[in-house]
């Protein structure tokens, strides 16, 4: 794994201009990136045709095309990276659940995306989603919590650290947003 320090001054160099710091960026964070990939896909069915290097593809892709970011640490663009990656599934499941119920032809690139996801597995994620938004109306900083630790798999440090937090504030939101969103959704919502 990269240093957190080599990671960072590409970012500012990104930042400031220099395109060509995401180019040294992504080999470093690659690898990590497809862990991220990984842990977001392994829920999915075994023959998903949204593969690890796909969503590592497409969450790039979008990250790269952000003229706007301004990113802090690799914490903060791995937070990024894994938001990226959860939008890209719930974009998918919606895309499954509309075809379901007899939506429109889908969207390319997307067009091959809407078998990936199981029905029921779309339904989770899209219900999960809908209460990490209710959550957020009255508890935002659990919500992004529960995004940052459930979906990106950061540690405690490192939300702490992207949130500008304790790590002992970031327990508590974490045990009590997650008891909130497991008396939403069954107790199975957000194993660790």
């Amino acid at each position: 794994m990269p240093s957190d320090q080599d990671v960072t001054a590409l970012l500012a160099s990104l930042q400031a201009g220099d395109d060509s710091a995401m180019d040294q960026l992504a080999p470093l964070l690659y690898d990590e990136l497809r862990r991220l990939a990984h842990r977001k896909l392994r829920y999915e069915r075994a023959n998903h045709t949204l593969n690890t290097t796909a969503l590592v593809h497409e969450a790039y892709l979008s990250l790269v095309d952000q003229t706007q970011a301004a990113w802090q640490s690799r914490a903060h663009f791995m937070a990024a990276a894994a938001k990226t990656m959860r939008y890209i599934l719930l974009h998918y499941a919606e895309k499954r659940r509309a075809l379901k119920r007899g939506g429109g032809v889908p969207d390319l690139p997307l067009d091959e995306v809407h078998d990936a996801i199981t029905d029921e597995r779309a339904e989770e994620l899209l219900a999960l989603d809908e209460a990490l938004q209710r959550l957020a109306a009255f508890d935002p900083q659990g919500a992004t919590i529960i995004e940052y630790r459930f979906y990106s798999g950061l540690t405690q440090k490192e939300v702490a650290e992207v949130l500008g937090l304790s790590e002992r504030t970031v327990r508590r939101h974490w045990r009590r947003a997650k008891t909130w969103v497991k008396r939403e959704l069954g107790d199975a919502a957000l194993e660790d």
